[in-house]
């Protein structure tokens, strides 16, 4: 009879084969079990929001019509990817790295200013590559890490003038000082309520955030006083405060859109608004567009996605293993909902004019990438805390007791070691 068995070097291959594959549903069945999908879930349908309005304010002026919004779509697909790859990284090892990074943003936004090539638009020298790469928004990013990082670091030695206050103040300082400079006191403003939020979580007392607060409104009037721009969208604001009705063309037109739009909206891809009354429709002002294409209910959705963001995000800075972990998620946290509360606030002229960005919907790839590699960053906090976690499972038993004539049902949990 012919031998039909295999040889066995040909069983072993098939059998690692197989071990290998069954490690890799493994592997796949962990990650899924350790990711925040609603926190990506709520990210990738504000992209996907971004991307609509994006295409909807730019494809009657761009040059070919689909130019702005593929550059758009590229920044957002090279953001998911970082974003991914970064939730496999241990955030850990971002502590190590907090001085290399800041060194070089401090380099980044000194450049910016000083190096020659750098084109200045509309009066500011704010980014590099055309426009394509602005250090102050890689900054906000930069000082919740170092920020984080800094204040694990010292604990209880936060109250101390020598040891809280002061570094505190000549570090953030120092990066709003460049960011002024370019100027964009915007920005600079967003990074100084970050910071300053993070280190009343880490145990600054009352008398320093009073202070901290005292030398922020001198610094904002200094800053206005100096700079023609800052000073006209006070004014401006201030006018509309006194006579609404004539006053601030752009925020009357904003409102107007918000008018249009009703409760469902005019359609998507129908505002009047966008093609000559609003200034930057596609950055600043694209909460407008939203109001008017999509109505009360497309803008609430959009707020209702920022809450679920802001609780997926505190929630994982709650659980988080240790400090450096808890103070990081909470900065990027608050950094984002910050700029988001502010462009909609300038949107229903509640503040003056700010010129900051709607995160994850607003054009610009700096923001969307330097927004999602921080979701990347909350990501890996989120897997971290869920790998240290002692599984639990239900287990049902039955009992049945001497002297009864049925039994009992319970579910016990069982801790898997």
């Amino acid at each position: 009879m012919a031998d039909t068995s295999l040889p066995i070097e040909e069983i072993y291959f098939e059998d690692d084969e197989e071990l290998l594959q069954q490690r890799a549903v493994e592997r796949r069945r962990r990650f899924a079990a350790t990711i925040d999908l609603y926190l990506v879930l709520t990210v990738g349908i504000l992209v996907a929001i971004g991307l609509i309005m994006v295409w909807s304010t730019t494809f009657f002026w761009s040059e070919p019509q689909s130019a702005i919004f593929s550059q758009q779509l590229r920044n957002a697909l090279f953001g998911f990817a970082v974003m991914i790859g970064l939730s496999l990284f241990n955030y850990r090892h971002l502590r190590r790295l907090a001085i290399p990074l800041m060194g070089g943003t401090l380099l980044a936004l000194i450049g910016v200013l000083v190096l020659p090539g750098v084109e200045e638009r509309f009066g500011a020298r704010r980014a590099f590559f055309n426009g394509a790469v602005q250090p102050a928004e890689l900054a906000q990013l930069t000082v919740v890490i170092y920020m984080a990082a800094w204040l694990a670091s010292k604990q209880s030695k936060i109250r101390n003038l020598t040891y809280g206050l002061l570094p505190f103040a000549l570090l953030v300082g120092a990066v709003a000082g460049l960011i002024i400079l370019q100027p964009d006191l915007s920005t600079a403003a967003l990074i100084l309520i970050t910071a300053s939020l993070m280190f009343f979580l880490a145990g600054a007392d009352w008398v320093q955030i009073g202070i901290t607060l005292m030398a922020f409104v001198v610094a904002g009037l200094i800053a206005v006083s100096q700079f023609d721009y800052a000073r006209n969208r006070v004014e401006s604001f201030l006018d509309l405060l006194r006579d609404p009705l004539t006053a601030n063309e752009h925020a009357q037109n904003a409102i107007i859109g918000f008018l249009n739009g009703g409760l469902t909206g005019v359609g998507l891809g129908e505002s009047r608004q966008k093609f000559e009354s609003l200034s930057a429709p596609h950055t600043d002002a694209i909460f407008a567009v939203i109001g008017e294409e999509l109505g009360l209910i497309g803008c609430a959705l959009v707020i209702a996605l920022y809450v679920i963001m802001m609780m997926r995000g505190f929630r994982i800075a709650r659980n988080a293993p240790d400090l450096f972990g808890a103070l990081l998620a909470a900065g990027i946290t608050i950094s984002i909902m910050v700029e988001a509360v502010l462009n909609i606030a300038v949107m229903a002229s509640v503040v003056p004019f700010t010129g900051v960005q709607l995160p994850f919907i607003s054009f610009g790839g700096s923001s969307l990438v330097s927004g999602l590699v921080s979701i990347g960053i909350l990501l890996s906090i989120s897997r971290v805390t869920a790998r240290r976690a002692v599984p639990v499972r239900k287990v049902n038993e039955t009992l049945s007791l001497p002297g009864m004539r049925g039994s009992i049902m319970r579910v016990r949990q069982h801790f898997d070691q």
